[in-house]
């Protein structure tokens, strides 16, 4: 260890005295900072703004961070071939160009999986992990291959074999073959991500229609990467009839539900039943759409609260879509008032004080109507229309029976009391000439009645 250390600093003082070392470092330095100058350029041309998705946000950062190490790499190599033409030293330019290789290869593994694994919530600890993983065995090889060990690594790896069933594999073979799976199945990823985002953008296609091109894609994209980098490894194909008989055995056993969800959610998508911001309801569910998976669909409630709701629960069970055709929503509320001459009047007011309510449209004008004449009173309903039911409906309600409240109490229209009146006869007493009697007046459930016992 001490005699490489020693005979790789007496290299370098060598190379001190070498005649265009100098110069060499100045080319360096100058395609270095032609690099940075450009990608600052192209950085400034596709800005990032405040109105773009945290994800894209994320994921084009990445990419201007690979810019630089790029576009440096590109100038070193167009200085390398032209000092080269003209005779020049350019040992050092060859030592910097797998340096700058390495960092550029590096950036944009970086700026590939951002771009498939890092979602709204922003980049997760495991793929931080990853990156600085990544980033080590790059360096690691780069170190390999500057001090000349890289050709023995290949070798030893070459040289030991692993009996593996009848055959016999090298470790240079295994890894290999995981690199190829490995890249293969990253390009696919990334090409799914990258035209699920511009099917996104596409406001002619229906929003299930791209979701559901997207995730086709995508999940075809994947399937061609696992055959063709199993056919790189040189596994024979016809293994996946095997794969695909165990994988039917296991939908049919314990699977059903998970594969029904997956099969519900496409259904879902392709008839366009559902669409993100619908308000619908399901069962005990209600609230809105916010994304539509492959597997479960998640509802916002007015509350707050998220569901996940499994997609076959869509399939089996009626579901109320307030957003299907319209968005507009009719709601109500009922009040009983005294017997009165003038009930045209009354049916009036209670039309002007709600239409003046912020949240009921005029497109429908509001309509008091007589339900029944009871026997407590005139029992009248106020009907409605708000053309935001994802903003509530408990909250207008409130609104609106705040506003008829505040107009009886103004053109003094009395709401029906309730009250029950119970009368409770006694049998003679012995010796008594007269019959005595109980009253007792109590506030009940029927307004205004009065019953008999």
């Amino acid at each position: 260890m001490f005699d490489f250390i020693a005979d790789l600093t007496d290299s370098l003082v060598r190379n001190l005295a070498t005649p265009g070392l100098l110069t060499q470092i100045g080319i360096i330095l100058l395609c270095s900072g032609l690099g940075w100058l450009c990608a600052r350029t192209l950085r400034g041309i596709f800005a990032v703004d405040g109105l773009t998705p945290p994800a894209v946000q994320i994921g084009l950062r990445s990419f201007s961070q690979v810019l630089t190490p790029l576009l440096a790499l590109f100038f070193l190599v167009l200085a390398k071939l032209v000092a080269a033409k003209w005779h020049q030293p350019i040992s050092l330019l060859r030592l910097a160009i797998p340096l700058l290789a390495s960092l550029g290869l590096m950036r944009f593994v970086f700026y590939v999986l951002r771009r498939v694994f890092v979602g709204d919530h922003g980049v997760s600890t495991f793929l931080l992990f990853s990156e600085k993983i990544f980033g080590a065995l790059i360096w690691g090889g780069v170190l390999l291959y500057v001090t000349g060990l890289w050709p023995d690594l290949v070798d030893y790896l070459a040289s030991t074999i692993l009996p593996i069933g009848r055959h016999q594999v090298s470790l240079l073979s295994i890894f290999q073959a995981l690199m190829s799976v490995l890249v293969t199945l990253i390009i696919a990823l990334w090409a799914g991500a990258t035209l699920e985002q511009r099917l996104m953008k596409l406001n002619t296609m229906h929003s299930s229609l791209r979701t559901v091109v997207a995730r086709m894609g995508r999940a075809l994209l994947v399937l061609v990467a696992v055959l063709l980098s199993l056919s790189l490894v040189g596994i024979d194909l016809t293994v996946l009839s095997v794969f695909g008989g165990a994988l039917g055995v296991a939908l049919g056993l314990g699977l059903q539900k998970i594969a029904s969800s997956y099969v519900s959610g496409f259904v879902i998508l392709l008839e366009r039943s559902l669409s993100i911001g619908d308000m619908v309801g399901v069962g005990v569910y209600y609230g809105k759409v916010t994304q539509i998976n492959s597997r479960f669909t998640v509802l916002e409630g007015l509350d707050g609260i998220e569901s996940i709701v499994p997609n076959d629960v869509f399939m089996s069970n009626a579901v109320q879509n307030y957003s299907l055709n319209n968005r507009i929503l009719r709601l109500s509320t009922q009040l009983t008032v005294v017997y009165q001459d003038n009930i045209e009047q009354v049916l009036t007011t209670l039309e002007e004080a709600v239409s003046v309510v912020e949240r009921v449209t005029h497109d429908i004008l509001p309509q008091a109507i007589l339900l029944k004449i009871g026997a407590s009173g005139l029992e009248l309903e106020v009907g409605f229309w708000i053309l935001d039911p994802e903003n509530g409906r408990l909250n207008v309600l409130s609104d609106v029976n705040r506003a008829i409240w505040r107009a009886l109490q103004v053109n003094n229209i009395k709401v029906a009391q309730t009250r029950t009146d119970l009368r409770i006869v006694a049998e003679d007493s012995p010796g008594a000439d007269s019959q005595q009697a109980a009253q007792i007046d109590i506030q009940g459930i029927l307004p205004n009645s009065k019953n008999v016992l």
